[in-house]
């Protein structure tokens, strides 16, 4: 059993039975676990119970695929990968916009997998004023040691949430008053938008956008005017503009 270290010294891949016990029964928070699949003895099964409890997702993997996985080649049939930072409930970033006495401001990603993207979106989230972060349990990156890196401390003082479903997220934020603003190349350019007051802003992958299902529960879409020869910026990118633009329109 060993734990691997990132740069900052929070464990990332931890490997070994007792080692993967001992971090859920710690409490640490575990993005995934990947299981030898087949494996159905007693303290793989106690494992797989704690799991459950921290709703953590579970792949099982061939012998080989778990193999290559391994860092140490002695993970006894189990791996599982460690947030480097603890996820903040919802209801926690509401609370910080409520105790600043601003209205909320919230950056809600949808299948942002790329650790540096969401890195750099975090940073920006934190510079532009910005209450916290939302994203999707399964179809996003976890809060890996690179995305701590890429976020130049920024998750230091950004909470980052994590929900099973966006959209029903969204619907239920709604309730408390935001409305919801998403990123899509087609939409009305953003300087023609009002976007002050309680506000969500919605950010798809580079390459897919934001799903339907999300873009469906959004009040507003909103696009980036571009004059070049290619017709999309990258994800952390346009993140900054819009998040800016909504910024600019706070401040006024």
């Amino acid at each position: 059993m060993e734990y691997r270290e990132n740069a900052i010294g929070q464990s990332l891949k931890i490997e070994g039975r007792n080692a993967v016990l001992e971090a859920f029964r710690s409490g640490k928070t575990i993005d995934k676990l990947f299981v030898l699949d087949g494996c159905k003895d007693g303290p793989v099964q106690t494992i797989l119970r704690e799991a459950k409890k921290g709703d953590t997702i579970v792949q099982f993997l061939s012998r080989e695929r778990l193999d290559a996985l391994s860092e140490t080649k002695k993970h006894q049939g189990v791996i599982a990968m460690a947030a480097a930072y603890k996820y903040a409930q919802v209801e926690e970033i509401l609370e910080r916009a409520r105790q600043k006495g601003e209205p909320p401001f919230l950056f809600v990603l949808d299948n942002i997998e790329d650790p540096h993207n969401l890195g750099a979106i975090i940073r920006t989230a934190n510079l532009a004023g910005a209450h916290g972060v939302i994203i999707h349990k399964r179809h996003a990156v976890g809060l890996t040691g690179t995305v701590a890196k890429a976020s130049a401390g920024a998750l230091n003082y950004t909470p980052v949430a994590k929900v099973t479903n966006l959209a029903a997220a969204i619907k239920d934020l709604k309730k408390a008053g935001l409305w919801f603003v998403c990123a899509d190349m087609d939409a009305a350019p953003m300087y023609d938008l009002d976007l002050r007051g309680p506000i969500g802003l919605v950010i798809g992958n580079e390459g897919e956008g934001v799903s339907r299902l999300v873009r469906e529960s959004c009040d507003f879409t909103a696009s980036i005017p571009m004059r070049g020869d290619i017709d999309s910026l990258n994800a952390s990118v346009a993140a900054g503009v819009l998040a800016y633009e909504i910024v600019r329109q706070r401040l006024n």
